[in-house]
């Protein structure tokens, strides 16, 4: 069932307006759509594309606890501009609490498998809360971010948590983000200034220098077959 859903929808919204194709998604998935955004600048996009148009779908946030306070401050102004609610979902305190206890707060340097488990508890099982009951997930990936996306398709069907997934970014390049923002007065990350084009966790991202990867500034103490958290692994 879900092969055939996603062909129809990849066949069906092809040549679909953005805007329209998120009212459709909102009136087919009504309730059971959910936007997660990392306040980075493809997901300020989609942001202002569905409060500025009023279209039902939610928007929820992923905090881990140790976000840039940049972050939290285009959050703020994100939500005084469409005056619309960003649901935040929290690590669960008591695997997050052993964890730091046993590894101690800085563990995701010393190994990929700290890293990964970090990243479970403060994102992956947060996010399978988020979409708990939500047969549309709606994300900012494009496919210029990295290898890993470069084959994905508008409307793919995510294995783990077992969900639609809809990247309506997935063809722009971030120059056309960039101008999205700036022509429409959209709040945006100050960092991206600073050559943060990647923002996650602060211990766990730096800006890049002009000719690296996209993913260079995530994990940098890693290689880059290992860059990914585990949101979009499935």
């Amino acid at each position: 069932m879900s092969d055939d859903l996603v062909k129809q929808l990849n066949i069906e919204f092809k040549e679909t307006e953005l805007v329209d194709t998120l009212k459709a998604i909102a009136e087919r998935f009504a309730g059971k759509a959910v936007f997660t955004t990392s306040f980075g600048i493809e997901d300020q996009v989609i942001t202002d594309l569905i409060f500025r148009n009023d279209i039902a779908i939610q928007v929820v946030t992923l905090d881990t606890g140790r976000l840039f306070e940049e972050t939290y401050k285009v959050y703020a102004r994100t939500i005084e501009k469409y005056n619309k609610p960003i649901i935040p979902f929290y690590p669960m305190h008591e695997p997050l609490e052993k964890f730091v206890a046993e590894n101690g707060p800085n563990s995701f340097y010393a190994s990929v498998e700290n890293r990964k488990m970090c990243c479970h508890i403060r994102k992956v099982e947060p996010l399978g809360r988020a979409l708990a009951g939500m047969e549309c997930w709606i994300t900012g990936l494009r496919a210029s971010q990295s290898q890993n996306r470069e084959g994905l398709e508008f409307f793919n069907w995510d294995g783990g948590f077992k969900v639609l997934k809809y990247n309506p970014l997935l063809h722009w390049e971030l120059e056309d983000c960039q101008k999205y923002v700036r022509e429409n007065h959209v709040p945006y990350n100050v960092l991206h200034d600073r050559g943060f084009v990647s923002i996650g966790c602060a211990p766990c991202t730096r800006a890049i220098q002009p000719g690296e990867d996209f993913r260079a500034g995530r994990w940098w103490w890693e290689s880059n077959s290992k860059k990914e958290c585990g949101l979009h692994q499935h």
